[in-house]
C-alpha cells in the first residue's frame, strides 16, 4: 500500500516560500512518489513549477529562484483520482475573474463526478479527470459570488470524501481539513511566519514548531504577512473518522499526528500484539523498515513479561528497489521481494524466530519472506501483524488492492497462514488499535478491516448515519 499524497503551504514575513516549501516536500516524499509541484505567488502574480518526478529531480537551484514570493504551497503526489500523467499532478491552478486560484489535495472525494458533470453543464472546462481539479472549480465558482470563508464553507457542503488541501487565493494560503479529518493536516509556527502540513516532519526540518492540528472541519487563514492565522470551525460532527492506517504505516514514525508521536503509537501496538497474541521464540525481527517499531514494542513488553526473546536485524533491505506491489506481474513482485531483502543467516540459523510486519495485502511478500527465513535455516517461523487483517478496499486517497486481491478478503487467518508457510500468524484486534489510539471506534475509520465505512459510498456499507450531499442546481446558501 501507499499513502497518496502530501501537501504545505507557507506565509512568511519576507523572505521567499519557494526552498521552504521544496525542503518541506523533501520531508513528505515518503507520501507521493509521482509528481510533486509548488505554486507561489509574490503580491502581484502567481509562479508555478509542477512536473512528473521526485522532489529532487523536479526542481533545481534555477527553478527555485523564479518561484517568487513569500507565500506559497506544495505537493507531492502519488495517484489517486486520475492518472500517472503530468495533468493530474498538483498543486492544480486556475486563473479567474476573482484573482488566481491553487489547490493541493491528500485524500479522494466520492462524490467527484457527481459535481464535475454538473459543472460541465455549467460550461466548465476541465483538464484532468481527477478530483482535485473539481475541487479547485468548484470553490472558483463560489468565489465569484461568497467571500473566501464562505466559499469554502459552500464547497465544503457539496464535497463528499477525504480531504487535506492547502489553499492559495491570490497571496492568501489556507488549509481545509475535512469534517471527519480522514487524512492528517497540522499547523507549525516559523520564525519569520507559518506553515500548514500533512505531518509535522515538515514542519521540524524547517526548525519551526508544531502548533497543532487543523481540527476536522476547520478552515485556518494564515496572515499574507506571516505574523499569525485565523481559525474558522465550518462544519462539525459528532464522530470523526481519522484514518489508523497514518499511524500504523503511513505518517513518518517522528511525526506528531493528533497529539501522539508515531513511533511510540507503533511500539504500543506491538506491545498490544504481544498481549493478544504473543509466542516466545529465540529472536523477534522486523520486516524492514515499516515492521520496525511493532517489533520493538513487542519485544520488549515480551522480556518485561518474563519471555528471553532478543530483538534483532534479521533482513537486510535494499534500498534502491522500488517498491514490490506496484510491478504488473506476480512473478516480477516475487523476484524484486528477493532483489529487496536478504537474510541475515547468523540471526536465524537454528533458531525460532518472529517475523513482525505492519499488514499483509496480497501475501505475495509475506509468502517470500517466510521462505527467506526458512532457507536461511530457522526452526520455526512466526508471523505477527501489527494491524487488523485487510479485508476491503480503501476509497479515501490510498493505494490498496481490491477485493479479488486482498488475501483477506475471503480467507481465514488459518487459511492465510498456511498460504504464507507460517507456523502460526496472529493479526492485532480493531479494540487494541482504538485503545491505543485513546479512541472510540466511531471515530477512526476502519473500513478496509470492516468493510463499513464513515462516507455514503455507492454498492458499500457505511459504519454510521451517513448521507452523500445532493448536487444539482444552485449551491448550498452558505451560512453566517
Amino acid at each position: 500500500m501507499t499513502e497518496k499524497c502530501g501537501v504545505v503551504g507557507v506565509s512568511l514575513t519576507e523572505r521567499d516560500a519557494a526552498r521552504p516549501l521544496y525542503y518541506s516536500l523533501y520531508a513528505l516524499q515518503h507520501r507521493g512518489q509521482e509528481s510533486a509541484g509548488i505554486v507561489t505567488h509574490d503580491g502581484f502574480q502567481q509562479h508555478s513549477r509542477v512536473e512528473m518526478g521526485l522532489v529532487g529531480d523536479v526542481f533545481d537551484a534555477d527553478d527555485l529562484s523564479q518561484l517568487n514570493g513569500p507565500t506559497g504551497i506544495g505537493h507531492v503526489r502519488y495517484p489517486t483520482s486520475g492518472g500517472v500523467n503530468a495533468c493530474c499532478a498538483q498543486p492544480f491552478s486556475v486563473s479567474f475573474k476573482s484573482g488566481s486560484l491553487g489547490l493541493a489535495h491528500n485524500g479522494n472525494l466520492v462524490n467527484a463526478g457527481e459535481i464535475r458533470s454538473e459543472l460541465e453543464g455549467l460550461g466548465h472546462a476541465f483538464t484532468s479527470n481527477g478530483d482535485t481539479e473539481v475541487i479547485a472549480h468548484d470553490l472558483a465558482r463560489n468565489l465569484l459570488e461568497e467571500d473566501l470563508v464562505r466559499a469554502v464553507k459552500r464547497t465544503m457542503g457539496r464535497i463528499h470524501g477525504s480531504y487535506a488541501l492547502t489553499i492559495m487565493h491570490d497571496e492568501t494560503v489556507l488549509g481545509v481539513r475535512d469534517p471527519e479529518g480522514n487524512r492528517p493536516l497540522c499547523i507549525g509556527e516559523l520564525d519569520d511566519g507559518y506553515v500548514i502540513a500533512s505531518e509535522s516532519a515538515a514542519i521540524d526540518v524547517l526548525d519551526g514548531e508544531l502548533v497543532r492540528d487543523v481540527r476536522p472541519g476547520e478552515l485556518v487563514v494564515l496572515e499574507d504577512d506571516g505574523s499569525g492565522f485565523e481559525s474558522y470551525q465550518l462544519v462539525e460532527r459528532d464522530d470523526t473518522a481519522h484514518c489508523f492506517f497514518e499511524h500504523v504505516y503511513f505518517a513518518r514514525p517522528d511525526s506528531v499526528i493528533d497529539d501522539g508521536l508515531v513511533y511510540e503509537v507503533r511500539r504500543n501496538l506491538g506491545r498490544e500484539l504481544w498481549a493478544e497474541s504473543g509466542i516466545e521464540t529465540d529472536v523477534v525481527m522486523p520486516v524492514p523498515d515499516s515492521g520496525r517499531s511493532f517489533a520493538s514494542g513487542y519485544a520488549e513488553a515480551a522480556n518485561d513479561d518474563g519471555a528471553d526473546v532478543e530483538f534483532a536485524e534479521g533482513l537486510m533491505k535494499n534500498r534502491y528497489v522500488g517498491r514490490t506491489f506496484i510491478m504488473p506481474t506476480q512473478d516480477e513482485r516475487e523476484r524484486a521481494v528477493r532483489l529487496k531483502l536478504n537474510p541475515i543467516r547468523s540471526t536465524v540459523e537454528g533458531k525460532t524466530v518472529t517475523i513482525i510486519d505492519d499488514s499483509i495485502v496480497r501475501g505475495t511478500t509475506s509468502t517470500q519472506l517466510v521462505d527467506l527465513i526458512r532457507e536461511a535455516g530457522a526452526e520455526e517461523v512466526h508471523v505477527r501483524i501489527g494491524a487488523p487483517p485487510i479485508v476491503a478496499p480503501c476509497y479515501m486517497g490510498i493505494d490498496m488492492a481490491s477485493r479479488d486481491e486482498l488475501i483477506a478478503a475471503d480467507q481465514s487467518v488459518d487459511d492465510i497462514r498456511e498460504h504464507i508457510g507460517a507456523d502460526s500468524l496472529s493479526y492485532l484486534s480493531i479494540d487494541a488499535i482504538a485503545a491505543t489510539l485513546d479512541r472510540s471506534r466511531g471515530d477512526l475509520c476502519l473500513g478496509c478491516v470492516t468493510g463499513e465505512y464513515p462516507y455514503d459510498i455507492e454498492g458499500e456499507q457505511t459504519d454510521r448515519d451517513v448521507t452523500r450531499p445532493a448536487v444539482g442546481g444552485e449551491s448550498a446558501p452558505a451560512d453566517d
